[in-house]
């Protein structure tokens, strides 16, 4: 493995979006994909400077061209045909029309202020390809009626054909963790940890002003701020893996502090991933107690 590729981090940006029924939106990555083949993810993508203004902007774009849910608004009201909005999704997909120039023709205004930070995190060094990714949290309104006339414009969410996604759902955060346990879905660590956050944090079946406070809240405090540099470690009494997070006793947190995923693996593959984390989240800024440990 090449230090120096290591060593480069990649920008991205995913987007995690929170339906009325607090289902997120999980997407599997194509077999043929270079990174996260066959993996349920949520929609994302590499920034690039010359397409996307902002990280949000690549979440809101990769989110379109992946799924088809563009959260923005028509201000004009001569609305696209769905057909159209295929075409214009397929073709900003394959980079022959500008997103930029698409939503200022039609009039669209992205819903920027919709999209709340929730992690970022950095790939690790064991890894050749590298990445820091931008985590978002949005809410969309529903993934069952058409929103021409508001945020969000599609119906439920479809593939971009096979070429990135093979398939795309929306499911709630303990069925899709239920679904990993059972060996259904694959599940990498960032997307166990932000999923087994949303399960607590969102129990039931209706997406409550309560619980969007809440996430919102979360967003705005040292949780959305975090920056997650997982550590390899292997216990040298057993054979258990893990990843160190930021704040771990391990990592230089306070004794008895946990922040810690166990996992078993085959090959690329996570069959088994157990979250312990025993600190609140809301108040606790772990990333201080891990300033002397970043790698």
């Amino acid at each position: 493995m090449s230090t120096a590729a290591s060593d480069q981090l990649i920008p991205s940006a995913s987007l995690i979006v929170v339906n009325e029924r607090n289902e997120v939106l999980l997407v599997q990555r194509s077999s043929r994909t270079r990174s996260f083949a066959g993996m349920h993810v949520f929609p994302g993508g590499n920034f690039d400077a010359d397409r996307d203004p902002s990280l949000a902007i690549t979440a809101i774009r990769e989110t379109f061209e992946e799924t088809g849910l563009l959260l923005g608004s028509p201000t004009s009201p001569q609305t696209l045909s769905k057909s159209d909005m295929e075409r214009a999704r397929s073709a900003i997909h394959h980079q022959e029309l500008d997103f930029q120039a698409f939503l200022l023709r039609h009039k669209f205004v992205l819903g920027l202020e919709t999209l709340y930070p929730f992690t970022t995190w950095i790939t690790p060094l064991i890894t050749s390809r590298r990445f820091r990714t931008q985590f978002f949290v949005s809410f969309f309104p529903t993934c069952l009626e058409d929103h021409s006339s508001g945020t969000g414009i599609s119906k439920v969410p479809t593939t971009d054909g096979g070429e990135e996604v093979q398939s795309t759902c929306f499911v709630h955060p303990r069925v899709a963790i239920a679904e990993f346990k059972k060996g259904n879905i694959s599940l990498a660590p960032p997307q166990y940890y932000i999923l087994e956050t949303l399960r607590q944090l969102l129990p039931g079946d209706v997406n409550t002003p309560e619980e969007r406070e809440k996430l919102i809240l979360l967003s705005q405090g040292p949780f959305g701020r975090l920056v997650i540099r997982p550590r390899l470690h292997h216990d040298p009494g057993s054979s258990v893996k893990m990843y160190l997070y930021e704040g771990d006793e391990l990592r230089g947190g306070p004794e008895g502090r946990l922040h810690r995923a166990i996992v078993k693996q085959s090959g690329m593959a996570f069959l088994e991933i157990d979250l312990r984390r025993n600190f609140d989240i809301f108040r606790v800024d772990v990333s201080e107690a891990s300033g002397a440990t970043k790698l």
